[in-house]
């Protein structure tokens, strides 16, 4: 039962090729062409938005040389809530539920930031693994517990973005396959309470996609 319930949300087709996979890429495609004149309505918001998470991301990156920095964590941000959104549409691959993809956007950001930790930072990377005022007996513990922490973000930040795209999607599916064998009352119930639910996984989309960024900036200020 649970495998057919998971199977809906496969990345299969009936040519045997991954032709949904395309959906990541959609977000460019349905941009309304209004967004590409400046200036437009369209173009002053997003580029508010960019400069809201632009100064946000600033001051927890504490970067004042290293210009551009930011541009990376705001596509970042863009791109996962470009598919969130993408998924809400009926008959769209949902690319951000599945771990294939979230943690391809994880692994490389989380081992980077290692890399460059470790290569530049040493000291400051030992001196990570111990906080500051932990007792002498309990510093062998306090290591392994912070390397443990260490080794799985980006395993924590793969899971999360896709549990919750797809815990949504999952439950709107359920109460969607009940339609059939209700009455009109409780099919008119059934709408409102989809209509919430899609409310809901929109703020959800945008959420998430925040986290996902906002998180990867905290784990880059920490290696500088």
């Amino acid at each position: 039962m649970m495998t057919n319930l998971f199977s809906t949300f496969d990345p299969s087709t009936n040519l045997n090729l991954s032709f949904n996979w395309m959906s990541t890429f959609l977000g460019l495609m349905i941009l309304p062409s209004m967004y590409w004149i400046i200036p437009s309505r369209i173009n002053s918001l997003w580029m508010k938005i960019s400069l809201t998470l632009h100064k946000e991301f600033k001051i927890l990156l504490n970067i004042n040389k290293m210009k551009g920095t930011t541009l990376l964590f705001i596509s970042l941000f863009s791109m996962i809530m470009f598919n969130n959104f993408l998924g809400l549409f009926p008959y769209i691959f949902t690319s951000t539920s599945h771990l294939s993809l979230t943690l391809s956007l994880a692994l490389p950001l989380w081992l980077s930031f290692m890399i460059f930790g470790w290569i530049n930072n040493t000291i400051h990377m030992l001196a990570h693994l111990v906080p500051q005022g932990t007792p002498p007996a309990l510093m062998p513990f306090m290591v392994c517990i912070e390397t443990i922490s260490n080794i799985i973000r980006p395993g924590t930040l793969a899971i999360r973005l896709a549990a919750n795209m797809i815990a949504g999607h999952l439950l709107m599916t359920l109460l969607g396959n009940t339609g059939s064998s209700l009455t009109i009352t409780m099919l008119n119930l059934l709408i409102i309470t989809q209509i919430l639910l899609l409310i809901l996984e929109s703020a959800v989309a945008i959420i998430q996609s925040y986290v996902f960024a906002i998180l990867s900036t905290l784990y880059s200020s920490e290696v500088n």
